[in-house]
């Protein structure tokens, strides 16, 4: 598997590691298994309709044939990048620049599949070759599929334990979205982890004029500490 550096609009870099083409590979398996039992069902399902004439029965089993057309494109949207297939692999569809990715970046991505997929399955070799283990889709969507965490916990996401009595600070921390305190919290997690004491100011140093701050108590650590837990009050307040 290859390491996958996404530079984030904070201008930090984080690693996540690529899926494999193995992955992905028994993904799509686990997918297409799902859609051929899907159209078992559905071949006895239009058996019952054969009272009717040609053209109605061609309309209902085109009807019923859409969600397995649609199924790659519906599903990644519903579930933020994941299909059933990837969900079981733990992996899942994200932007280079470490957002989530859009709606028009997975039709972008399911467009492609013709070609990918379909047609000798190219996409399955240039996977092995890309740097970033993309199909021709992530190159042309500008997103890649990496590896998700094995558990999550509170730690993992932009959660904070509160106590009940919590009193926050910074009251311009609401300039600040979701996206951003993920990649705050990351970022912070992984720099206090290695004492990346130059992550640690440079992140700091980013807060405070994204949320114009002149001034802070404490030190980066302690400071970015806040900043979580005051967005987490905050934006459970709402």
């Amino acid at each position: 598997m290859s390491q996958l550096q996404i530079n984030t609009t904070q201008n930090v870099k984080i690693n996540f590691t690529a899926s494999g083409v193995g992955e992905r590979l028994l993904a799509f398996i686990i997918d297409m298994s799902i859609k051929i039992g899907y159209i078992t069902i559905l071949n006895f399902t239009v058996g019952a309709f054969q009272d009717l004439d040609q053209w109605s029965q061609i309309g209902i089993s085109t009807l019923l044939g859409l969600p397995v057309m649609f199924y790659t494109l519906i599903l990644e949207a519903l579930l933020e990048g994941q299909t059933l297939g990837k969900k079981a692999m733990n992996i899942k569809v994200v932007k280079i620049d470490g957002y989530q990715a859009s709606f028009a970046d997975y039709v972008v991505r399911w467009f492609f599949r013709i070609v990918d997929i379909y047609i000798f399955g190219i996409g399955f070799f240039v996977i092995i070759f890309s740097k970033r283990s993309q199909r021709l889709g992530d190159m042309a969507a500008g997103t890649a599929v990496i590896v998700l965490k094995d558990k999550v916990t509170i730690s993992h996401t932009i959660l904070e334990d509160l106590q009940d009595d919590y009193r926050p600070t910074y009251p311009t921390v609401i300039k600040l979205s979701d996206n951003d305190v993920r990649i705050i919290k990351e970022t912070f997690v992984l720099a206090k982890k290695s004492n990346d004491h130059a992550t640690l100011m440079k992140l700091r140093y980013k807060i405070m004029e994204v949320i114009g701050l002149k001034q802070i108590s404490g030190n980066d650590v302690e400071f970015i500490d806040v900043i979580l837990k005051d967005y987490n009050f905050y934006t459970q307040s709402m």
